[in-house]
């Protein structure tokens, strides 16, 4: 078994992935950049193809990896995959969906409350002036949270985890997903949006977590924002381009929203031209206090990352070796019964 890990990001060799090997079974890794100098030598000999870039395509289509049986993201979203493509090939293409949940779930709660609790507010205030930025009423939109609506988009695991944390903070739970069937709210006990338009005129706070596919890419845009309350908050934990960053700027500026809280953007890392950016570096006085950014950072923990990494050649192995295929995100689009 030869894996060929592309878009590695870690600081040592491959140590982790390497210990869960069998004598005789190989790993080649190209850092994140790299994917251009893979040889066709590297290619022709991979027997699965482990992506672990969230932002970085394939530079050489499906065709280039003649023996590979199996392309894994090393992650939970798979935009960066050609699902076509493989399928075409009969080549499945998995992901890794359980590695993160909590801390991503953690992560949109804390963004939530950096700006409702005013802790990020506070924290830059008191750095610049101890003293005279001791003030409790400077964070714009501080809150109370008990009784207002946490809004979700996209219930799969981390919206779940994310609203039943919001659920112990008081707030009223209020989901759309139009790919959960009717009766799922009943399960759960939230209360569910009939549109997307409906959640997001009802939310205090609204978090996305939706995967990312030509459904999603913009969908929170001008003609949603315009059904938002002035007093919502936007939290996206989930990919960037599901928000149209230029609509989000004017919600903003026009006063139509009153913050975001960003993990992920459209792209990565933060381009300082676009007009958001610039106007939050600048520290503008109309957006003071009224957007978080955090780089990419939600899924992360040490814990998480060695689960991820681990998690990442169980997929591998349990197809290559014992034929037991996990997370496959692409089984519609096979040409025929992938085998293993």
């Amino acid at each position: 078994m030869h894996l060929l890990v592309i878009g590695f990001n870690y600081d040592d060799d491959a140590t982790v992935e390497r210990d869960m090997l069998e004598p005789g079974d190989t790993l080649e890794y190209f850092r994140r950049g790299q994917s251009h100098h893979i040889t066709a030598a590297s290619r022709e000999a991979a027997d699965a193809v482990l992506l672990y870039s969230s932002v970085e395509h394939l530079a050489d289509p499906p065709g280039s990896y003649p023996r590979c049986r199996i392309a894994i993201r090393s992650g939970v979203g798979y935009d960066t995959l050609d699902l076509e493509g493989w399928g075409r090939r009969g080549v499945p293409v998995c992901n890794v969906p359980d590695y993160g949940t909590s801390e991503v779930a953690d992560h949109a709660i804390a963004l939530m409350l950096a700006l409702t609790r005013g802790t990020a507010t506070y924290q830059e205030l008191l750095r610049a002036d101890p003293t005279g930025g001791w003030r409790f009423a400077a964070a714009p939109l501080a809150r109370r949270l008990r009784g207002t609506t946490f809004g979700v988009l996209g219930l799969g695991r981390i919206g779940t985890a994310a609203a039943m944390r919001a659920r112990g903070f008081g707030m009223r739970v209020l989901f759309h997903d139009p790919y959960l069937s009717s009766g799922t709210e009943l399960g759960v006990g939230f209360d569910r949006a009939d549109s997307l338009e409906q959640l997001v005129a009802q939310s205090s706070v609204l978090s996305l977590h939706t995967p990312l596919s030509p459904e999603t890419e913009r969908l929170i845009g001008r003609a949603v924002l315009a059904h938002a309350d002035p007093s919502l908050i936007i939290v996206n934990t989930a990919r960037g381009p599901i928000i149209d960053l230029d609509a989000l700027y004017d919600a903003l500026h026009e006063d139509r929203i009153a913050g975001a809280a960003l993990d992920v953007l459209p792209k990565e890392p933060a381009q300082p031209d676009h007009k958001l950016i610039r106007a939050w570096t600048s520290r503008e006085p109309w957006l003071e206090g009224r957007l978080v950014l955090s780089p990419h950072a939600a899924f992360y923990s040490p814990e998480g990352i060695d689960d991820l990494r681990r998690k990442t050649v169980e997929v591998a192995t349990d197809w290559l070796k014992h034929g037991k295929l996990r997370n496959c995100v692409n089984t519609a689009m096979l040409a025929s019964p992938p085998k293993a």
